[in-house]
């Protein structure tokens, strides 16, 4: 069972749009996300609705598993109870996928929760957002941004207009079944949305095989 969300992303105005704030942009497309009360908690902004809790750190993304570490303990939640949702530069653009454990993939905000609390047994739901190099135009950035980026700059980069609407139903998929993953638990979706494969791009052939 699942009883905490944690959404990745950094703060500031300057982060908003940007690769590594994918996690911050799926809470948004959440059908209740208007309605929702977020007050500042555990270095958070934070909801409860009766046993379920959501977390948007308010913190860098390398320090985020303070605030995950505060809210779990406060609460009493164990680690495979916490889904986190972030961006994943191993998923092509339009993907999303669930998955428990596993690798980091050498995301700060992975390693923070991780170093926090002591394992990396919390399931995760994955954003692709494509890797900088070996790009091609319409499959996560430009030639020119191909070559002059490195990993940091790419994910602290904004989404194009044409990644956001790619991505604009994957948000709101990804809503979806994290609502799911919450009423139905997470092991039952695995067999549908463990695979990279689960492309739900906008138009045919915009995903990466």
């Amino acid at each position: 069972m699942l009883r905490l969300a944690v959404f990745l992303g950094n703060p500031g105005i300057k982060y908003r749009r940007n690769r590594h704030n994918a996690g911050w942009m799926l809470a948004e497309a959440l059908e209740i996300y208007p309605v929702l009360n977020w007050q500042d908690k555990f270095r958070a902004l934070y909801v409860g609705l009766e046993k379920y809790h959501f977390l948007k750190p308010q913190v860098y993304m390398n320090l985020s598993g303070k605030s995950v570490l505060a809210a779990a303990s406060f609460y009493k939640i164990n680690i495979d109870e916490i889904i986190v949702v972030h961006d994943d530069i191993e998923l092509p653009l339009g993907t999303i996928s669930l998955k428990f454990s596993g690798g980091l993939g050498g995301h700060n905000g992975l390693r923070s929760i991780k170093a926090s609390l002591g394992s990396a047994d919390f399931w995760r739901l994955r954003i692709g957002i494509g890797r900088p190099d070996d790009r091609v135009p319409g499959k996560g950035g430009s030639i020119e941004a191909s070559r002059n980026a490195g990993i940091a700059d790419w994910v602290l980069s904004n989404f194009t207009a044409a990644e956001t609407e790619i991505l604009t139903p994957v948000f709101n998929t990804g809503a979806e079944l994290l609502v799911k993953a919450f009423t139905a638990g997470p092991e039952t979706l695995l067999p549908e949305w463990a695979k990279k494969s689960a492309c739900l791009c906008v138009e045919e052939n915009t995903c990466l095989d």
